[in-house]
């Protein structure tokens, strides 16, 4: 592909907010291009129900294909790729995509995050018959009345853990650290949690479940497990240019969706922590209505 010449707004990531983003450009008739490193969360989602409109459930592939086709109906450039060494340049920026240079006026970062998952035999098998999940807001209810485990450590996995009592009066706790914490225990119980006795000596998925054995000995069986272990936020990019992030890593914004750096933007995951797909798109159609009025007018001819 040719890159000769510039584009409004080079968008790096494909997934919702960057496929969102994307339409709306194309829309207001900008030349975009869009590089996708084919990496996106949302490919790791079975089945989504709480996206609005589709009742029966969508999943995350199918609507990442949708969204792509709706891009480029509307004429957006989309490129299989990853976007390196994103520079300042005379008109705006200057990214490496596939050995080849490509300048734009404004950049949308839509590079998303990686949740850091269990060290486990059969990961990807357990995710793909739902018993990992990581967004409990995205499908806790899927999970009513089940036998839910929360990992990770005890502070963090707390407060998700007592989310998830809405949910079913089966939820336990599975420490990353010791368990022997009074304090903890008394607590987690006054809310109808169950502390387990120690972190797990091993996990894997069974045939409708998560079997789980822990150091101390006992087995456990859970029908779903939540991942409370954190991730890694893709805000490299906007870090070298000197975007200011928060302590998780989340890149800071705007109500415009502006980072703190001059004509760059960021969307969905590596903006919020609330990773939502429905978040994403609100993020990508501020951030690509802001980006177009901040464009020099493209009146027709």
């Amino acid at each position: 592909m040719d890159f000769a010449k510039d584009f409004d707004c080079l968008i790096i990531g494909g997934g919702p907010a960057g496929l969102t983003a994307a339409t709306y450009l194309g829309r207001f008739h900008r030349k975009v291009l869009l590089v996708d490193a084919g990496e996106s969360r949302a490919l790791q989602i079975p089945e989504s129900h709480n996206y609005p409109g589709f009742a029966e459930g969508i999943s995350g592939p199918d609507l990442l294909r949708e969204l792509n086709r709706q891009a480029q109906q509307y004429g957006a450039t989309l490129l299989n790729g990853t976007a390196t060494n994103l520079v300042r340049a005379d008109q705006g920026y200057a990214a490496t995509i596939n050995g080849q240079t490509v300048s734009a006026v404004r950049v949308l970062l839509a590079t998303g995050l990686t949740d850091i998952s269990p060290d486990m035999p059969g990961l990807q098998q357990a995710v793909a018959q739902t018993s990992i999940r990581y967004c409990p807001v995205c499908d806790a209810y899927e999970a009513t009345d089940k036998a839910i485990v929360v990992y990770g450590s005890i502070k963090d996995a707390e407060p998700k853990a007592v989310f998830m009592r809405s949910y079913s009066n089966r939820v336990a706790l599975l420490p990353t650290d010791e368990a022997d914490d009074p304090d903890a225990r008394e607590r987690l119980a006054a809310q109808g949690i169950t502390l387990a006795a120690s972190p797990p000596a091993d996990l894997r998925p069974s045939q409708d479940g998560i079997v789980v054995e822990l150091r101390s000995g006992e087995r456990l069986r859970f029908d779903v497990l939540y991942p409370v272990l954190g991730c890694t936020v893709a805000s490299d990019l906007a870090t070298t240019l000197g975007a200011r992030c928060n302590d998780v890593g989340c890149v800071v914004v705007d109500d415009k969706q502006r980072t703190t750096v001059a004509n760059i933007y960021a969307a969905g995951d590596v903006v919020s922590d609330l990773h939502q797909l429905s978040v994403a798109a609100g993020h990508a159609a501020i951030a690509a209505t802001a980006i177009h009025k901040s464009l020099p007018n493209n009146f027709r001819g």
